[in-house]
């Protein structure tokens, strides 16, 4: 007898569900050519839904052509072109599932890698009643089409939270929004050019490198040293764009000093057509002293390029992104680029700006400072008082929401990060973010700690502990 969970239909009807659920069995080989079907009386009194329902099934079925009725005998399988066997599956099935399995990130015990935030500190009720607001209030404008840089409002309050916050002067007009740094480091290239040269940290973020590439442009990576991004190297390596995270960088945590950003701006105005891409992604979260000057701020020739996104401090899920562009160049963009529409849904647009404009954003800037610098001491506590304590050393922990962990083993990084995962506990080494692992600093392990299960964390450190 055909038995399914009709509670699984998902908003569907009755009819349609179980219509696609024989349909599925039929096209899998579950159910084979020349097999007969329950009587539509039998099937309903077994799944205890009403005989239409059935009816109406197994008449979406014959009128498709996968089943047919035999008078006087009932409803029997068609023959469909790559049936199978019963028990199979077609080749176009197995391979789809083996897509959709590739991308399921398995259940960690503990991930010391993911960034998340945990739903009770976002600002739902906030943000809810800032988008009800926004439906009752811009009825018209949500209709109508969004400008390509992106609402005028958001710009302004953009352009006013980097004044308050970052002492950055820029012009609402100097800002473009788009759906995350991917799609805006995507519109740089070809605002840039395609022909130039681009400079890469190393090690650094290794998805940068990816989009870069997958533009097909030319990528250098260059070694860091004690400050920050080689100038040596800088220069050896000849590129035309630098892209570097001068206030806090990801993953080494250094921040450069004023000297060597002096020396990059230096670099840049050297030459036409060179700019340093500044990748802000983290400032919010320094939790001692103020926050660390912008390359922007102090930018006299006009060659920086200002990047951040929400997504750290608001939510990943925010793909809320915005640049801001010295004017020649918006000028550029404006004449070249003018014809994009901003990816940007307007009603976010709105609400976000809602949200800052109104002081929430502040707000909850610290509230989540607050809670992320008592995180980091709680899991720094947990640490000090595991047996690891004594063969690691912490390291860059007074800002963002990563820290470095130094341990004394011998085992070469790939194969703790292997073993740790066996046990179930997420790992990730500095040597991991190299060009070249095997050259990168080894034995360091990237404690992100924005996304931790504290209530597991003595065990995980256990575990580690157990594999050193």
């Amino acid at each position: 007898m055909l038995t399914y969970d009709l509670d699984k239909r998902k908003g569907r009807t009755l009819y349609e569900y179980l219509y696609q659920c024989i349909k599925e069995d039929i096209l899998s080989g579950r159910l084979i050519t020349g097999e007969k079907l329950p009587s539509k009386r039998e099937l309903a009194r077994h799944l205890e839904v009403s005989v239409i329902t059935v009816e109406n099934a197994y008449g979406q079925l014959i009128v498709e052509g996968y089943i047919q009725p035999v008078e006087k005998k009932g409803y029997y399988v068609r023959p469909v072109e790559g049936n199978v066997k019963k028990g199979g599956r077609g080749k176009e099935q197995v391979h789809l599932q083996n897509i959709r399995q590739a991308g399921r990130e398995p259940e960690w015990f503990l991930d010391f890698t993911a960034n998340k935030v945990s739903p009770e500190h976002f600002p739902f009720s906030v943000w809810s009643r800032l988008m009800r607001k926004t439906l009752a209030e811009q009825e018209k404008g949500l209709l109508e089409k969004v400008d390509g840089q992106g609402e005028p409002k958001l710009r302004k309050a953009i352009a006013d939270y980097l004044y308050h916050f970052r002492g950055m002067d820029v012009a609402p007009e100097q800002i473009v929004v788009g759906a995350g740094a991917e799609y805006l480091y995507g519109l740089l290239i070809q605002l840039l050019g395609f022909q130039k040269v681009y400079a890469l940290e190393d090690p650094g973020y290794k998805k940068i490198g990816q989009i870069y590439k997958s533009y097909g442009v030319d990528c250098r990576h260059i070694h860091l040293d004690a400050d920050g991004l080689s100038m040596e190297g800088l220069r050896q390596s000849r590129p035309d764009v630098v892209h570097i995270c001068p206030s806090h960088h990801y993953p080494t945590g250094v921040v450069m000093p004023i000297k060597r950003r002096q020396e990059i701006l230096k670099w840049a105005g050297e030459a036409r057509g060179r700019y340093v891409i500044e990748d802000d992604y983290d400032s919010e979260f320094r939790f001692s002293g103020r926050p660390i000057e912008s390359l922007k701020d102090i930018d006299h020739w006009g060659k920086v390029i200002y990047m951040n996104t929400f997504s750290k401090t608001i939510a990943p899920s925010i793909r809320i992104g915005y640049m801001v562009l010295p004017p020649h160049l918006m000028e550029k963009y404006q004449r070249e680029m003018g014809f994009y529409s901003c990816a940007v849904p307007s009603i976010e647009q709105y609400t976000l700006a809602a949200f800052i404009s109104q002081g929430y954003f502040e707000q909850h800037l610290n509230r989540m400072r607050n809670h992320y610098r008592g995180k980091r001491d709680q899991v720094i506590d947990a640490l000090k008082k595991s047996p690891l304590f004594a063969r690691s050393v912490i390291r860059e922990e007074d800002a963002g929401l990563h820290f470095l962990l130094e341990v004394d083993t011998e085992k070469e990084d790939s194969q703790l990060v292997e073993e740790c995962g066996e046990k179930g506990v997420k790992i990730a080494c500095l040597s991991q973010f190299y060009q070249n692992p095997h050259t990168g600093r080894k034995h360091t392990l990237l404690i992100n700690y924005s996304g931790l299960d504290c209530g597991r964390l003595e065990r995980g450190l256990s575990i580690l502990w157990e594999l050193l």
